[in-house]
C-alpha cells in the first residue's frame, strides 16, 4: 500500500453511460490483477454527502503501461467532477488493496460470473493471464442488458485468440432497446448455461463480481448446485 498522485492522461466512453479514465502509472506502484485502489479528487468544484473518495478496481493489467479505471456515470458530484477534469489533472491514489485475485493452483479451473461494470477487475486478471501464458483453464460468463452497455465486450471476446485456455460466454438480458446485432446467448446466467460450458461444476473456483442483485443470484445458484462455499469468491459493486 502507498499514496501517490496520478495524472489523468485520457478519458473516453467505452459503453453506454460508462467511461474509462486512464492515468499515468507511478514508477513505484505495483499491484496484482484484480486489486483496487482509493481515488481522491483534489479540491473538487463540488461535493456531496458521498464525499470525494471512491474505491475503484484497476481495470488495467499490471503489464500495461498506464492505470485504468472504468465506471458507470451516475449523476453524483464525484462523477460529475471526474468527468469534467481536464487532462493533466491529478488525483490522489491510495493502494493497492483487495484480494479478488486469481488462485495459484494451475490445475484448478477458474469461472468468472460477472455483470455490468463488475467486469473491471476481471479484465485485469484475464489480460494478465493471457500475457503471462498461465495454464489455468478460465471461463468468463459476462451478462449485460445489451451489447451497447457491455464494457470491453469485443476485447474480451478477442482474448480467445491469444489464450487457448480461455472461454468467453456473453449473454444479453434485454435486447429490446438495442440497435446492434447479437448472435450470442440471451437471458440471465443460470445453471443450464453454466453446465453447458463447464462439465464438472465441482472442480472450479468461482469468482462473482457485479451489482448486489447479481452477486446474490449467482451465489444462490452455486449453493443450489452444492458448490463448496470455500470455492466461491465475491466482489460486490454497489452504488457505482
Amino acid at each position: 500500500m502507498g499514496i501517490f498522485n496520478v495524472k489523468l492522461l485520457e478519458k473516453k466512453e467505452i459503453a453506454q453511460d460508462t467511461m474509462a479514465f486512464i492515468f499515468e502509472k507511478p514508477k513505484d506502484f505495483a499491484f496484482k490483477p484484480g486489486q483496487c485502489s482509493d481515488f481522491t479528487l483534489l479540491n473538487p468544484k463540488e461535493t456531496d454527502e458521498e464525499g470525494n473518495i471512491r474505491a475503484f478496481s484497476l481495470a488495467s493489467a499490471p503489464f500495461e503501461e498506464n492505470l485504468m479505471i472504468a465506471t458507470r456515470m451516475r449523476n453524483t458530484a464525484f462523477k460529475r467532477c471526474l468527468k469534467a477534469l481536464p487532462l493533466g489533472s491529478e488525483l490522489k491514489l491510495d493502494g493497492p488493496g483487495g484480494s479478488f485475485t486469481l488462485h495459484r493452483k494451475e490445475e484448478t479451473p477458474a469461472v468468472f460470473l460477472t455483470g455490468g461494470i463488475g467486469i473491471t477487475p476481471v479484465r485485469s486478471i484475464l489480460l494478465q493471464a493471457a500475457h503471462d501464458k498461465l495454464p489455468h483453464r478460465i471461463f468468463l460468463f459476462y451478462s449485460n442488458k445489451s451489447p451497447e452497455t457491455a464494457a470491453f465486450l469485443q476485447e474480451l471476446a478477442d482474448l480467445e485468440k491469444s489464450n487457448p485456455n480461455y472461454s468467453f460466454i456473453a449473454t444479453m438480458t434485454d435486447m429490446s432497446q438495442s440497435h446492434r446485432e447479437w448472435r450470442g446467448h440471451l437471458g440471465y446466467v443460470n445453471a443450464e448455461l453454466l453446465t453447458e460450458h463447464v462439465k464438472d461444476l465441482s472442480t472450479p473456483i468461482y469468482y462473482i463480481c457485479g451489482p448486489k442483485g447479481m452477486v446474490e443470484a449467482m451465489s444462490t445458484m452455486l449453493r443450489d448446485a452444492k458448490i463448496d462455499e470455500d470455492n466461491i469468491r465475491t466482489e460486490e459493486f454497489s452504488g457505482y
